[in-house]
This record gives structure tokens, sequence and C-alpha cells, in this order.
């Protein structure tokens, strides 16, 4: 799955890269590459001031996770010899115009982020390695973290989740599928959304849009079913490839992408979206108004991963038991717009009203969401026709 990531104003880092420290030959670095708009810049430059002792922090934002996800297999893949050799043969020349010329392949980071979504095909692939400082108790703030995540994280070679693997992330944000609407249109109808059976109300016809995923358009109606979102048998839920064909009749268009700006313009009146699209836009466009589905939701999460061949590095422990400290957690909460891992102390004064319900979503909702896990390819096969075939 792929989340857009919007630029989050000034406290979050640039497009740029964010460096703290001169640099020297023996100084310690830690390089990171994030996910745009996933960590405010004044947290990464309170880490560096706190620091016992001097560090050169490089944070390259990135736009999107997936193509976190394609650095991480190009950091495994092996270099031609004939392209290698075409290319170092120039660098001496170039290096006289560019004097901080890189490589033609990017540097390995010391960390990454990562969506779960991703992990377990990052395990299978290799691409990633366990974060050894969980079983070192390098990482203090682990205990603190609420199960629910831990097994999230603990997985074996194969990426499935297994309670006697291996730790292979460290979430620290998160969030959720939630609804958008126009206040405006939906006013005139009488009503507002609260859960995912109201997608099927009269009046809606041609005037909502879906994101383009068979995960969480199939699970969307699986849940209002009362069923799971990663529900197997697809073909033992009764009724429901006729409610994705009533609800695609509602549909005026699928996109992952581009769902919030005709909302805006008031060619659609509702859609459904991730929270970090969603979120920071509110604020923005007073007409426009979310809700998390009573019935429960779809969960994603930001993880920090650990690229394979990488050493590990003191300060990586240091950077991720930060991101936990309670303090911290607030800030890329607050700033970031989402939610974290670990608890809190947010009071409805820290944040305006349209994200507060949002943010602070009741904790009974919270249970009945659910992670998209993984699932066999021939389950994921069907998901993929089923959508296919509604779609049509």
């Amino acid at each position: 799955m792929d989340r857009r990531s919007f630029l989050l104003g000034t406290s979050t880092l640039a497009l740029s890269q964010l460096l703290f420290g001169c640099g020297g030959k023996n100084q310690r670095q830690l390089k990171v590459q994030l996910l745009k708009g996933s960590i405010p810049g004044q947290v990464v430059n309170q880490f560096h001031k706190g620091l016992q002792q001097q560090a050169q922090l490089k944070f390259a934002p990135v736009e999107q996770i997936q193509d976190l996800f394609q650095q991480l297999q190009n950091w495994q893949q092996k270099p031609k010899v004939t392209d290698e050799q075409g290319w170092r043969q120039f660098i001496p020349f170039i290096r006289r115009f560019i004097p901080f010329i890189q490589d033609q392949k990017t540097a390995k980071a010391d960390l990454v982020t990562l969506g779960d979504y991703w992990l377990k095909a990052a395990i299978e692939q290799k691409l990633i390695q366990p974060l050894q400082e969980v079983e070192g108790n390098q990482l203090k703030q682990w205990s603190v973290l609420d199960e629910s995540w831990k097994k999230l994280v603990t997985r074996n070679d194969q990426g499935n989740l297994d309670t006697q693997g291996k730790v292979w992330g460290a979430p620290y944000r998160w969030g959720s599928t939630v609804i958008v609407y126009n206040r405006d249109k939906l006013r005139k109808l009488g009503w507002t959304p609260k859960d995912w059976s109201d997608l099927w109300r009269d009046g809606m016809q041609q005037h909502i849009s879906l994101l383009n995923q068979p995960r969480e358009v199939i699970g969307l109606v699986l849940k209002k079913l009362g069923k799971s979102y990663n529900t197997e048998n697809l073909d033992q839920v009764p009724d429901l490839e006729k409610e994705l064909q009533t609800l695609n009749q509602q549909v005026k268009f699928y996109s992952s992408n581009n769902y919030l700006q005709p909302l805006i313009m008031g060619d659609t009146w509702l859609a459904v979206g991730w929270s970090s699209d969603v979120l920071p836009v509110l604020g923005r466009y007073p007409q426009l108004a979310a809700v998390i589905p009573q019935s429960g939701t779809a969960i994603w999460a930001d993880l920090w991963v650990r690229p394979a061949g990488i050493t590990t590095n003191t300060l990586s422990a240091q950077w991720i038991d930060f991101c936990w400290q309670p303090s911290t957690a607030k800030q890329i909460s607050l700033l970031t717009k989402s939610n974290s891992p670990i608890s809190r102390d947010i009071v409805a004064s820290d944040i305006e009203e349209p994200l507060w319900s949002l943010l602070e979503s009741n904790r009974q909702i919270f249970n009945k969401s659910e992670f998209l896990l993984p699932l066999p390819p021939s389950v994921i096969k069907q998901y993929e026709s089923l959508f296919a075939k509604i779609k049509v």
C-alpha cells in the first residue's frame, strides 16, 4: 500500500537533506532516510542537542513509502561490473566541479522508514535485518509499548506474525483509514456519516470516491458485514459480492492519490482516505470533516527498520528510544497530525477541534480496528480478482 505524504508546513523536514553537525573523520554518524512529513525538524534538533557526544546526523526525507522500499531493494543489488567501471572513470573529473558527489548508488542509511504493509516483503526479500537492540535491552522504551505493537513487528523469517520470531521494526507513528466528507453537501441530505454503512445511503450515487486498493475497499465491506479486514475465505462471506456491486454504483471514481481535490471542489461529496492525507487539510478547508467509522477501520503504521548489511549503530537505538519518549511522541503526534504508539499527555487545548476526535479517538473503536496483515498469495489474488470484477 502506498500512502501519499503532504507537506505539513515549516515544522516538518524540508525536501532537502537536513544535516546536524559539522562532521569529521572520527565523528559518530547517523544516516536516516524517512518518509517526508513524518518527523518534525525540531525533534531531530532536540535529539542532536541532547547527545552527550558530538555526532553528525543526516536525515533525508523521501516522498513516498514505495520509493523507500525500492531504495532498500537497490541497496541489495550488485552493480554490473561494466556500469561500475564506466562510471568510476569519470568520477575524478566530475569531482572537480561537484565536490560532494557520491558514488552512483545512494549510501546506505542506518535506519529507514517503512510502512507495516511492506514489512513482510522486506523480510522475505532479505532487505532488512532484525533490531538486535531489543534483545540487548538497548531500547529502554520497548517495554512500555502496548502488546499490539510488539505483536505487529515480531515476525518469522517469512515475514509472518510469530510471537517466537524476531523484532523487525520500531513503530513511531500511526494512522487509520477514515471517511472524509463535504459538510455543505451532506447537510442538505440531513445526515452525517458515522459508519461504513452510510456509504450505501440513498442520494449518494456517483458522489463517492474510494481508494484504489482491493484490501481497503473489500475490507470496509467486510467490516460492514461484521467480518475482519483479514478474512481469507471470501467465497464463504454471504452477500459480499452483492454489497460490493451496490457500493460500486455509489462510486464516481477510485483513486489512492487524487481524491481530496474533487472533494474540496464539490465534485464529490464523500471520500474514503488515509488520515495522513486527510488530517493536514481539515484546518484549511472548513467545509470538510472526517470521522473514524464506529465499527472499526484499517490501521497503518510507520516503522523504523534497519537495512540488511548495516552494522548496528548505537545512535540508531538512541534515536528510536528518543522517538518513544512521551514528550517526543507528543510532538510527533501534534506536529505531523498523526497518532503515537506511546501514551502521551494530549489535552483538547493542545490541538484544534477538527483533529481532536480523530487523534484521540475512542479506545473502543481502536480495539475494533485492524492492521492489514499478510495474506497468502492465493488469497491476495482473490481480493484482486473480485475488486477488478466489481469495477467493470
